[in-house]
């Protein structure tokens, strides 16, 4: 069983999936952040590649990319920050059981070379891929062999849009969970939780074979107990970013951030 498998059976409450954005707000923040969300409740990380054109994500989100951007982050300079995330916690890890998601987006990881990302991702303990512009078809004819060559989970993501037929194809191709887009809109934007219930309950009525985690507009307490009546958890990113904004002391943010969802 993956580490991402282990967790979901581990876990006896609602999943805490947090996104951050690599080299945000500052080029050294990565495993600063990363660590501070282990140590105060988060149950999973989704690591964000700063990308130029991140189609799905909202305008916080993106203007954290641009700014990890000219921080100098790249795919390269992220392996090398991540050659110390398996450590224990108090040699500036985040130890072996918190999985770790790296989401992004194609053009930059096939810059890099599919399958060398890979390999370098899952030797650095990376636990699964999110590529939102990686096609169904493409992932079942080339790509999605060199994941599992390699271990890595990869999540696909639904919409309330997704056809039933769609859904339950795209649940059997994900590995680890199942992402259940709020609303077919970008990161950040402001949900009708109630629409957003019925989505999740139809999604729940499938039957499918992973957990479902809701994404995208997830910002509060509120947000977040309501996503998960029907979901196995949620995943919070916009409102996470914002909240380190301008801010200098990544462990007291994440602190006060994640003490007011848990």
């Amino acid at each position: 069983m993956t580490r991402i498998g282990e967790m979901f059976k581990r876990k006896n409450k609602a999943v805490v999936n947090v996104y951050c954005t690599a080299g945000y707000p500052r080029l050294d923040s990565t495993l600063k952040v990363m660590k501070a969300l282990q140590e105060n409740g988060a149950d999973m990380i989704e690591l964000g590649m700063p990308y130029s054109d991140p189609l799905a994500d909202g305008p916080i989100i993106q203007a954290s990319s641009t700014i990890a951007l000219k921080n100098g982050m790249t795919i390269k300079r992220l392996f090398e920050q991540l050659q110390d995330l398996r450590k224990s916690p108090s040699l500036g890890g985040v130890g072996e059981e918190l999985p770790v998601i790296l989401m992004g987006y194609m053009n930059p990881v096939l810059q890099y070379g599919f399958e060398k990302f890979c390999a370098d991702a899952a030797s650095v303990g990376i636990d699964g891929l999110i590529l939102p512009d990686l096609p169904e078809y493409e992932f079942e004819m080339e790509y999605g062999a060199i994941i599992k060559k390699y271990g890595l989970d990869f999540i696909f993501l639904v919409t309330p849009e997704t056809s039933e037929e769609r859904v339950k194809k795209l649940d059997e191709l994900s590995t680890g969970f199942l992402y259940a887009v709020s609303s077919s809109s970008t990161t950040g934007s402001d949900k009708n939780m109630s629409a957003v219930n019925t989505y999740l309950q139809k999604l729940k009525n499938l039957q499918l074979r992973n957990f479902i985690l809701v994404g995208f507009g997830i910002k509060d307490k509120a947000t977040f107990d309501a996503a998960c009546r029907h979901a196995d958890g949620a995943i919070i990113g916009s409102a996470f970013i914002k909240a380190l904004d301008g801010e200098t002391d990544e462990q007291q943010s994440v602190k006060q951030f994640l003490k007011s969802i848990i």
